[in-house]
């Protein structure tokens, strides 16, 4: 799919899942290099950024844990000239989307003033792409401070899978916003020679941008690890009184058990088989004996 956009001189060609002609029309029309057309085919596995003089090639992946309609990571590619941006993705991404639906309605109101080259575009298209990857930290984030009541309300075995999931949210969060880090530090250096010196405080707020986000996913991070260990107290905790108490049950039954089994030995001499109530007199001196033992263990606080 093939959508333009176009104000105040500058271009914006958004491409999604493009075909081969659409790519050899956008690389004559830009006057492309052949490389940066047969990237722009296929996904690539790497973020990266590329200048080739008059345009700077940008490979950024993006998470989509909540907001995806294909995969759980979306891939943005960048073809950054002087008048033009282009952009190419493989899934429809929510934040272009409805970053295109104001830039076309500023621009038919003529209400738009981002600014005299494309530089400028791609500044708050990214501001909105890490705005969307910071909500989807705060998903993260909501679901830890319910995985947190449920940990202290007597659910610790139920969170292990809770807390595994949201393990999973963030290391892929930071897998793909990690290598984010040395592009936008390249593009801090080829940025500047593109699109001049005024624009180099613009690359530095993106980086910044970049930062606030990481810090955002290290703090749900450390959150997690933190819930973690106490989910894994608590457990330890209750295993350890189970223990305890089978324990109790153990020391208590097998000496009744084995008073019992002495009196039911088919002996001649045997005092008690035999008398009158002989059963009550049994039933009598092991509740006599289990009733001692049990004050014994709450004298020593094992109860």
């Amino acid at each position: 799919m093939h959508s333009r956009y176009e104000h105040n001189g500058l271009v914006w060609i958004d491409l999604e899942s493009p075909t081969s002609d659409e790519v050899r029309d956008i690389v004559e029309q830009f006057k492309l290099a052949p490389l940066v057309g047969e990237e722009l085919l296929l996904p690539s596995s790497k973020p990266r950024a590329e200048y080739y003089g008059s345009c700077i090639y940008l490979v950024f992946h993006f998470p989509a844990l909540r907001h995806s309609h294909k995969a759980r990571e979306q891939e943005i590619d960048f073809v950054l000239g002087h008048k033009f941006i282009i952009t190419t993705h493989y899934d429809t991404i929510d934040p272009l989307h409805n970053f295109s639906k104001v830039f076309e309605v500023n621009s038919m109101l003529d209400k738009s003033n981002i600014g005299d080259h494309a530089g400028y575009l791609f500044f708050y298209m990214l501001k909105k792409l890490y705005k969307a990857v910071e909500h989807e930290v705060e998903y993260v984030r909501q679901d830890l401070l319910t995985v947190e009541e449920h940990i202290f309300s007597g659910h610790e075995v139920a969170m292990v899978n809770a807390l595994s999931r949201s393990a999973r949210d963030l290391m892929s969060l930071r897998q793909q916003i990690e290598p984010h880090r040395d592009i936008l530090h390249s593009l801090e250096e080829v940025g500047v020679q593109l699109f001049g010196a005024d624009f180099s405080s613009h690359l530095r707020a993106l980086s910044n941008e970049y930062y606030r986000v990481h810090n955002h996913i290290m703090r749900q991070t450390e959150s997690l690890h933190e819930l973690r260990e106490t989910n894994n107290s608590l457990l330890s905790t209750k295993q350890n009184e189970t223990m305890r108490v089978l324990t109790i049950m153990a020391l208590l039954t097998f000496p009744l058990s084995l008073f019992v089994a002495i009196f039911d030995i088919n002996a001649t001499s045997n005092p008690i088989i035999g008398l009158p109530y002989d059963f009550w007199i049994i039933v009598g001196i092991v509740s006599g004996i289990a009733t001692a033992m049990l004050l014994y263990f709450r004298h020593k606080k094992w109860l």
